[in-house]
């Protein structure tokens, strides 16, 4: 039986669906029961104030754990201390879900992380590679790289496997986010000034995600440690922009905003930050994944689906 924590989530949702459909067993965990569709494998658990031992009797059976819950990189953010936030939700959480496995007898456990461990922008052609050193920029990433750490010291010495996957920007069908906030900028046929941007980024469509995880679990050779997981293909912003809009079936509005300009304007409202997730460029290799597991990675590839609510 493989647990999945996070499931009512974009990622969460779709792997335990992919998963059931195989003929596994799957235990799914929410911190709510839903309304309707409840099935009997579905487990409602606070994670942030479960104890190690609760969490023991819920993975009572289980052979493996995908860990996707946590507090995902917030955009706005309102909490009066941040640090602390992510640190409840993604280091001390982590903590005692990889305590009550190993108390449990979990065999492997799968930890969601984050491509910004490594840091926010890539030199071209110098990917990130699970050997670089991490330069987290934000209290998310930071929180990422602590779990990730703190995983490793658990699971030391004892017979769970723990491996790390870090991702780029996800998309898929129900992605929220940036992915969320540009398909919907395309739809409204509003202006881009995007059109001069010339950089290279790291995706990863939920289906490619999926096969990755699916690709650790079975893998007879264990995946441990840390790797990343991408598309085999980067992309421009102006590539994705126009890919969006191909899936939409309406004619992508890109302005050619000199980055200059794009910059002096991000600096100047306070988003700069957010500007320079536009333009720079942040690559990441999942070659060593694919050597470990045999996971081959898809291309970069937008459909109709991909670009639709989940409640559509």
């Amino acid at each position: 039986m493989i647990a999945v924590t996070g499931a009512g989530g974009f990622i969460g949702t779709a792997l335990c669906r992919r998963v059931a459909s195989r003929g596994h067993a799957v235990r799914r965990l929410v911190r709510t029961l839903p309304a309707s569709g409840t099935h009997d494998d579905v487990v409602a658990i606070d994670l942030a104030r479960a104890q190690v031992a609760e969490l023991a009797r819920v993975f009572d059976g289980v052979s493996a754990i995908v860990h996707l819950a946590g507090r995902a990189h917030v955009m706005n953010e309102t909490a009066p201390d941040a640090a602390a936030a992510y640190t409840c939700a993604n280091v001390d959480m982590t903590e005692r879900v990889a305590l009550a496995a190993v108390a449990a007898g979990v065999r492997r456990f799968v930890f969601a992380s984050t491509a910004k461990v490594n840091g926010e922008t890539t030199m071209p052609g110098r990917p990130f590679r699970p050997g670089d050193a991490p330069l987290p920029q934000d209290a998310y990433a930071r929180s990422k790289l602590a779990a990730e750490r703190t995983l490793a010291r658990v699971a030391s010495g004892t017979s769970m496997l723990a491996t790390n996957l870090r991702f780029p920007l996800v998309y898929g069908a129900g992605a929220a986010g940036n992915f969320r906030r540009l398909v919907d900028a395309v739809a409204a046929r509003r202006f881009l000034p995007l059109g001069a941007i010339d950089n290279r980024r790291s995706l990863v469509g939920l289906d490619n995600l999926l096969d990755a995880i699916e690709a650790v679990l079975a893998a007879h050779a264990p995946a441990i440690g840390t790797h990343f997981v991408a598309d085999a293909d980067s992309v421009s912003t102006p590539a994705l922009a126009r890919a969006i809009a191909s899936a939409l079936g309406v004619a992508p509005r890109l302005v050619a905003v000199p980055v200059s300009a794009l910059r002096l304007a991000g600096a100047l409202s306070g988003r700069g930050a957010a500007v320079e997730r536009l333009t720079a460029s942040l690559e990441v290799d999942p070659a060593s994944l694919a050597r470990t597991t045999g996971w081959r990675p898809r291309g970069f590839a937008i459909g109709a689906a991909d670009v639709r609510r989940e409640a559509e």
